[in-house]
């Protein structure tokens, strides 16, 4: 009786190791995998690419500092805004 109760304690570990293994493979990898390429994004950001905005708007970016960037929207060059890196969902490299 006794070696049956250790062998479903053991079961039940195992089943919650497997189930841990699982939520990281189907949430905290693709979650990581995201962060990664989002970051490599805002690295890869130089003065003159297109950008996308969190709040759909486009424009061109003229200034870079820190985690601010200056954006210009539109035709009127006097539309310039300053926002955060991360209000910026695509970019667009300028074309060479």
């Amino acid at each position: 009786m006794e070696s049956l109760m250790n062998n479903s304690g053991l079961v039940l570990i195992m089943y919650i190791v497997l189930i841990g293994g699982m939520m990281y493979l189907m949430m905290i990898r693709p979650q990581r995998k995201e962060q990664k390429r989002t970051q490599a994004m805002y690295n890869a950001l130089a003065i003159g690419d297109y950008v996308l905005t969190t709040s759909g708007f486009y424009g061109t970016v003229i200034d870079i500092q820190d985690d601010t960037v200056i954006v210009e929207f539109g035709n009127n060059k006097n539309c310039r805004i300053p926002m955060q890196k991360t209000a910026i969902s695509q970019i667009e490299k300028a074309e060479a």
